[in-house]
């Protein structure tokens, strides 16, 4: 098929150069000159494992395409795909202007009848109104499907070429039989291709993100109690997720969740449950526990050091909201390092990928490192804030020797108590027992 995609950010990019990985003709727009000339020479503006490589070849193989010609593209397609960015608005509500002003275009440039597919993270009810900004500016026949995208950062491409479904929304059966023959390639193992609604299939994308972030709030509030009552967090999960109604997945406790999605899409949901005078306090509750749990790392910190951090330094290892990605959107990294700030301290950062991010966060108010023992040298703790796998087996005797003091406050849980204690650290784990500092 031939099949256009509007958006080059995460979505749009890791979408249009799958499809070309399965044999279709891909054009990407994008109204950012520089990113497309960048593109065109296969270089990527964000780090996703594979995704590079894959560019590069149907670049090519002359499958895959970026321009900022968007009649042109979109002339040529028999599906189009809107895959602009939906950002969270001052009310907590989802920014639709960029998907509208998509949409219109698309119906501007139209000359024969086409499908029209909301790849964005969308509202209830936006399939509604990209048909009535598309139908402003066309006579021409069209259908719009919803096709929410379930890809995560860091395995997005697997994700996308192996899902676990494929959910499709929409009433008209000639626009869901050509969505069906576009996925098929990528669900040769019968995982299911979901044929719903428009609504229904754009509530699914919320539900399961909000699900999945109440599943991360609740450990995070187990190991809080595990804390104070002598329990084993690590202990208590695997006996949970031991029960088959309720699985391992998402039950590590964690210095919170951040990134693009979750924090966006519990936030939307929050605000289409009020515009139709349903509270939810659940997700409120999640997401006020969330907040929290980005402070309890600071909160570790002063507890150990005092308020007062003036002349003292500390160590981040880990600044991307999850490994094998460069995103420190909503990163519970950046809460900590303000925090440490606030109280006085010099910070040290490292991360494997996120320090070019980092430097547009915060400039000259911290150190950066490229190698990890090079954020150590003379610090009064670690803290490790992203499960990074070089983080899991770390050279603790030279990492002693470098450390003012050997402190380690892992918001990750990476390392064993007993080890810690033969390697002679102080040792502060979430939701498991401390070894206290001699």
């Amino acid at each position: 098929m031939k099949i256009c995609v509007i958006g080059t950010g995460y979505v749009g990019l890791v979408a249009g150069t799958c499809f070309a990985e399965g044999g279709n003709d891909v054009t990407c727009v994008d109204i950012d000159q520089a990113k497309i000339e960048t593109l065109k020479q296969g270089s990527v503006p964000i780090y996703e494992p594979g995704l590079e490589e894959l560019i590069r070849r149907n670049l090519a193989e002359r499958r895959l395409w970026f321009t900022t010609d968007m009649v042109t593209a979109v002339r040529a397609a028999d599906i189009c795909f809107i895959a602009v960015g939906t950002p969270e608005s001052t009310d907590g509500s989802a920014d639709l202007r960029a998907v509208l002003a998509v949409a219109g275009g698309i119906g501007e440039a139209m000359n024969r009848p086409m499908v029209v597919v909301c790849k964005s993270t969308v509202p209830v009810g936006t399939a509604d109104k990209v048909r009535d900004a598309i139908r402003a500016k066309t006579t021409h026949e069209f259908s719009v499907i919803s096709n929410p995208e379930f890809l995560k950062e860091g395995a997005a491409v697997d994700d996308f070429m192996k899902p676990d479904r494929v959910v499709i929304g929409g009433e008209d059966a000639q626009a869901i039989e050509m969505m069906q023959a576009l996925y098929s390639p990528f669900v040769r193992t019968e995982n299911p291709i979901l044929i719903m609604d428009n609504r229904s299939a754009e509530m699914t994308k919320y539900a399961a993100n909000a699900f999945l972030a109440t599943r991360i709030s609740f450990i995070n509030e187990v190991a809080k109690l595990c804390e104070r009552v002598g329990a084993d967090v690590a202990d208590v999960r695997r006996g949970m997720g031991s029960d088959r109604r309720i699985g391992h997945h998402f039950l590590f406790p964690g210095a919170g969740y951040g990134g693009s999605c979750f924090p966006k899409d519990v936030q939307a949901i929050i605000r289409t449950a009020r515009d139709n005078d349903l509270p939810f306090p659940l997700l409120n509750a999640v997401e006020e526990v969330n907040e929290q749990q980005k402070r309890l790392l600071a909160d570790k910190i002063v507890g150990l050091f005092g308020d007062d951090l003036a002349g003292r330094r500390f160590a981040i290892w880990g600044l991307a909201f999850k490994p094998r990605t460069d995103d420190m959107r909503e990163a519970p990294s950046i809460v900590i390092i303000e925090e440490l700030l606030r109280h006085g301290a010099r910070v040290e950062v490292h991360d494997p990928e996120a320090l070019a991010m980092a430097r547009e966060i915060f400039g000259d108010r911290i150190n950066y490192h490229r190698l990890n023992y090079d954020a150590l040298d003379g610090v009064d703790a670690l803290v490790i804030v992203t499960d990074w796998n070089e983080f899991r087996r770390p050279d603790f005797t030279r990492m002693r020797d470098l450390m003012k003091s050997p402190v380690i406050v892992d918001g990750r849980n990476l390392y064993e108590q007993d080890s810690m204690r033969r390697e002679g650290f102080a040792y502060y784990p979430i939701g498991r027992t401390a070894v206290e500092r001699a």
